[in-house]
Order: structure tokens, then C-alpha cells, then sequence
């Protein structure tokens, strides 16, 4: 690609900026919010209420210290997923967890919760085989092995984990045996996600790491310029510590992975404190290329050769640093498409003291930062996690939400300024290239603090709109159901690969609604180390049929028309629509 003026000149910063460690761990440009505009005044159709207690999702998530944080192991988190993993068409949970330094509490583990469809969940973890301890960070699903059924994969701070689906109600850990088991120095295993990037109809896995951490060795609270905020002692890092290193596993076809991170390129990146991977076909040549979101480094875009390799070019695609050119605390990315163009854009979620990052695509690949001219810079108050483009009100436009919470709980006590635990952010699409920041329209789901990571999107009641799963610190997780009145019409598209992966992770579907069209990418990670309901959603508003494209992973272009809403669409690659599992009410 030829470099520009104006790449040019964000390479020099980015190198400038790369020098200049600053006086605190994590990347903030300390702005002022943009002003805020005057309130459109138009209603906000969704509600969000937690019903997380009452739908049976008590045990809290275990994650470090409570009124402390030693290490920043301890404050960064974990994610979570919707996996229909029975097949039953009804979205069941998986939610990760921590431990503690001291010691592992009986409450520490990850769970798998099953959607009993009547708006309650069971745990069966200890049924399914996915009891484990650990530092656990993401989580990634999809039909790895083509036989059907949904896997797992998570990151940790150790050892990594491959869950096969055995297709009776039961896992088990085949991390081994998949040759995924990373002998050597301990690895904080990050962002992951499945992709098939040589297009040879089996998922590969990209793993992004985030810092090299020896706790033996690693400074504390206060112990340099890098361990204080605020001038409070505070857990250390990321910046002054060790970068991690990016993995690329290619998948055998026999159940097996071998490493090509050399061989791919990746290994040639620089290296950067990894956070949450998206993979998706940004320049829409039909292949898929991979977006990892990176804290106080500049974020990466690995763009595919389609010969097995690829070239790292974040910088002059426009998706690694502010449009100031200064690196940024990347954590979470929403994918979508906010302006209705038919191409994907990206939202990137950072620090308290900066905004969040809006990236308009142009299909090409290139990617310009609106995040002014969308008018989500009215907001720099918090810390910034998971978050979607997601169309909650059915109105035909996606929306933003984001999950909020401090990684200094020692902070609020001498500042309460500066609160551990914060409300969510909601920017309603207002469809003219702009969104508007509610504070108290989405209801309690909303406006109830917590000090919150990951998240995941998706209908786990089966009604048309879309509920969030949310990761809290050391408190049960929230899950928030949507309830959008007036009703609007949508659609929803569940594909089934053939020639391509099962799951049609890498596919593009596009729905022309009206005079509109919107595009969504099948995708096995966004938000924050978190999965989505696989099911993709699309809110029509008064509209009553869609016409429907999709762009399969192995090159095949579908199309379907005239298909009637308010009903899920299942997909299956050169054969047209199929029956659906299990969908609707029992």
C-alpha cells in the first residue's frame, strides 16, 4: 500500500509517542468531552431491566482483590458468551471467572448456564465438564471440528483451553491433543477468535497476548511512575511492562492445530499489549482479516494476502491511533454498520479521560475516525469495556452500548470523584450519521452502577429484540432484558456453512430493508473478550420484508428475496432456507 502524507506522519507519532512512557500505566489523552447538543427529543423505545437474580444467575464472578488490586491481573476482567450449545435454538450462558491471590474461593469457576425458556437458567457446569479454576480472560465459539455442535475456547492467564462439544450436553478439554498446550513461559493469553483464513473450509485460531507478567518479579503499588494515578499507588502496568506476542494457529482438518505465526507474518508485527480480536473481511476482497484492539500501543490490522500470510497495516488504514495520532487504551470493539453504507465500521472502547473511537469503513479497508462528527465524544468520565452496534429499539439503526467500570478501587476513597463502579453508556443512532448520548431512557439496566467488563448480545428470550449478558467484579453478572415497546419489526439470520466452516464465521450478510440496507459480519469475538448470540439481528422498524445477501466464507454469493420479518431466517450455503431449530416459544 502506498503510504501517504498523512500515514506518514502518523507513523512519526505513533514512533514519538511510543518513546514517551508518561507519568501512568495506561494511555489517556485527558480530553475534554465534546459538548453535548441540545436533546433531539425524540422517545427511546427499549428498556433494560436486570433480571439476572431472578433468572438464576447468582454466584458472583470472582475476579483479584476486592477493596485493592496488587497486580493488573487483578483489574482487567473477563468476558462472556451466548452459545446455544444443546441446539435447541434457545441461547444458553457461559460465563468466565477469576480467582484471588490469596487462594481459589469455592465460587471461583467458569459456568455454563442452560436456558430453561421460560426466562430462567440452570446451572450445569459441573454436568457439562466445565468446571476450572484460573485467571480466565475471553472467550470465543464456534463449530471448530464441522460436526455441528458449538465449542469453546478460552485465554488465561497460564495455560489456554480448548472445550469440544461432545453434541450430548457435555465438553471436554482437548487443549492437548488439539496440540494448543504452549509449554515455555507463562503467556496472559488475551483476545481470541476463530477465522478461516486460508478459506479451506476449517477454523483457524488468532490468540492476541497482553503483557509477559511474572508476579515473583512485578512492581507494586506505587513503585514507579507507571504504578500511580492520580498520584494514588495503584496496580502497575500496562505500560512498563513486557509486551505479549500474537499467536495464528492453522487448523489441521483432523482435529489439530499447528502454529504459524512465523510462517503468516504475524510474528513480523510489532509487538503490543493484545486485547479483544474481531476478525471480518474488511476490504471485502473474501478474505478475512484480523483487528486486534491494543492498550497504550497502537491497535493492529492484520490485512490477508490470501496466500497464507498477512501484512500488519493499523496505522495507515486509519485504525491504530486517535486522529491526533496518539496511542490509545484500546479494550473492547463493536463491529457494524452505523451508517447504513453496506460496510463495516468499528467502535473502540478506552480509559477514562478519552473518548471511545469511531471508525467509519469504506469497504476498502480504510478506515476514517469520526468520533467527533458521530457525536460520541460528549463522553470521557469513564473507564470503557465490552460494547456492540447494536439495533436495541428495532428502528432500523444501530446503536452503542457500553459497559463501564474503574480498574483502581482504591481511588474513589480518596477521590469519590473518581467512582469504582460506574452506569453503562448508552448512544442512541439517531440516523443521520450522529448518536445521542440517554442517560436515564434505557431504564435501571442501565443506570445501576457497577464496575463491569465484558459483555455479550443476544435474544436469549427469544422475542424479537436484543438483552445483554454483562460481566460485574466480584458480583453476580447482570443480565439485561429488553423489552421494546412500541413493537418495530426485525429479522434475524442464522447461516449454516457447507464448502465453508460450519458456523460461517467470516460471512457478510447484508439486509435491504426499504430504501436501506445494513451489513453484519459473522464473527466468533467482539464486545470485550465476549461472543454473541450467533443468531445475526437487524431491526426493519415499520418495514414488513427484506431482501437478503450473503457473502460466504468459501466466495459464494447468495441472494433471497422478498422474505417476510418478525421471524428468524436459517441459511444453509448452496441450498437456500432450511427449518429452524427450536425457535419461537415452547
Amino acid at each position: 500500500m502506498t503510504i501517504t502524507r498523512r500515514s506518514f506522519v502518523m507513523l512519526s507519532l505513533c514512533a514519538a509517542a511510543g518513546r514517551a512512557i508518561g507519568q501512568q500505566g495506561v494511555a489517556s489523552r485527558d480530553l475534554k468531552a465534546q459538548l453535548t447538543p441540545p436533546p433531539s427529543g425524540r422517545p427511546f423505545n427499549a428498556r433494560f431491566t436486570d433480571i439476572a437474580q431472578e433468572a438464576g444467575l447468582r454466584a458472583p464472578v470472582i475476579y483479584g482483590g476486592i477493596e485493592s488490586k496488587k497486580y493488573i491481573l487483578e483489574a482487567n476482567g473477563c468476558g462472556c458468551a451466548f452459545i446455544d450449545y444443546d441446539n435447541d435454538g434457545w441461547m444458553d450462558i457461559f460465563l468466565l471467572s477469576g480467582t484471588r491471590l490469596e487462594g481459589d474461593p469455592p465460587e471461583a469457576t467458569n459456568r455454563l448456564y442452560k436456558n430453561n425458556r421460560d426466562g430462567s437458567f440452570t446451572d450445569v457446569t459441573d454436568k457439562a465438564g466445565l468446571r476450572a479454576v484460573g485467571w480466565a480472560n475471553a472467550v470465543c465459539v464456534a463449530d471448530y471440528n464441522n460436526d455441528g455442535f458449538d465449542d469453546i475456547f478460552c485465554t488465561y492467564f497460564g495455560q489456554n483451553r480448548l472445550y469440544r462439544n461432545n453434541g450430548d450436553g457435555t465438553f471436554t478439554d482437548v487443549t492437548k491433543q488439539a496440540g494448543l498446550w504452549e509449554d515455555g513461559p507463562l503467556r496472559w493469553g488475551a483476545g481470541c477468535a476463530f477465522l478461516d483464513y486460508d478459506r479451506d473450509g476449517h477454523l483457524d485460531l488468532f490468540v492476541s497476548n497482553y503483557i509477559r507478567l511474572d508476579l515473583q518479579h512485578a512492581p507494586v503499588p506505587g513503585q514507579n511512575s507507571t504504578c500511580n494515578w492520580k498520584g494514588i499507588p495503584v496496580n502497575c502496568g500496562p505500560r512498563g511492562l513486557p509486551t505479549g506476542k500474537h499467536i495464528l494457529y492453522h487448523n489441521n482438518g483432523d482435529g489439530t492445530f499447528a502454529n504459524v505465526t512465523k510462517q503468516a507474518g504475524i510474528a513480523a508485527a510489532s509487538e503490543n499489549y493484545g486485547m479483544t480480536v474481531v476478525t471480518a473481511d474488511f476490504d471485502e476482497d473474501g478474505w478475512p482479516d484480523i483487528f486486534v484492539a491494543c492498550d497504550s500501543t497502537p491497535s493492529l490490522l492484520f490485512m490477508n494476502n490470501h496466500d497464507g500470510t498477512f501484512r500488519e497495516e493499523g496505522v495507515m488504514r486509519g485504525v491504530a491511533l486517535s486522529d491526533d495520532g496518539m496511542e490509545q487504551a484500546g479494550m473492547g470493539v463493536g463491529i457494524g454498520d452505523y451508517n447504513l453504507d453496506g460496510h463495516l465500521d468499528i467502535f473502540k472502547t478506552h480509559f477514562a479521560g478519552d473518548t471511545a473511537g469511531c471508525y467509519r469503513g469504506d469497504g476498502k479497508g480504510n478506515f476514517e475516525d469520526v468520533t467527533r462528527l458521530a457525536k460520541v465524544g460528549v463522553e470521557t468520565r469513564y473507564t470503557s469495556w465490552g460494547t456492540g452496534l447494536i439495533d436495541f429499539d428495532n428502528d432500523g439503526y444501530p446503536d452503542v452500548l457500553v459497559m463501564t467500570g474503574s480498574v483502581y478501587p482504591e481511588v474513589e476513597r480518596k477521590f469519590p470523584q473518581y467512582p469504582y463502579k460506574t452506569p453503562r453508556v448508552l448512544f442512541r443512532n439517531l440516523g443521520n450519521g450522529t448518536f445521542e448520548e440517554l442517560n436515564t431512557q434505557g431504564g435501571t439496566g442501565l443506570t445501576n452502577p457497577h464496575s463491569s467488563r465484558g459483555c455479550a448480545f443476544g435474544d436469549f428470550d427469544n422475542d424479537g429484540d436484543v438483552d445483554v449478558l454483562i460481566m460485574n467484579m466480584n458480583e453476580p453478572p447482570s443480565l439485561l432484558r429488553n423489552d421494546v415497546d412500541p413493537k418495530q419489526h426485525w429479522i434475524k439470520v442464522k447461516l449454516e456453512g457447507v464448502k465453508s466452516n460450519r458456523s460461517a464465521i467470516g460471512a457478510r450478510v447484508i439486509v435491504h430493508y426499504g430504501s436501506k440496507k445494513q451489513v453484519q459480519a459473522m464473527v466468533s469475538q467482539s464486545s470485550y473478550y465476549s461472543c454473541n448470540d450467533s443468531r445475526s439481528h437487524f431491526g426493519l422498524g415499520s418495514v414488513t420484508s427484506v431482501d437478503i445477501e450473503v457473502f460466504w466464507p468459501s466466495g459464494l454469493h447468495e441472494n433471497h428475496k422478498e422474505l417476510a420479518a418478525d421471524q428468524l431466517i436459517t441459511l444453509r450455503e448452496g441450498v437456500g432456507r432450511i427449518p429452524n431449530k427450536g425457535w419461537g416459544k415452547p
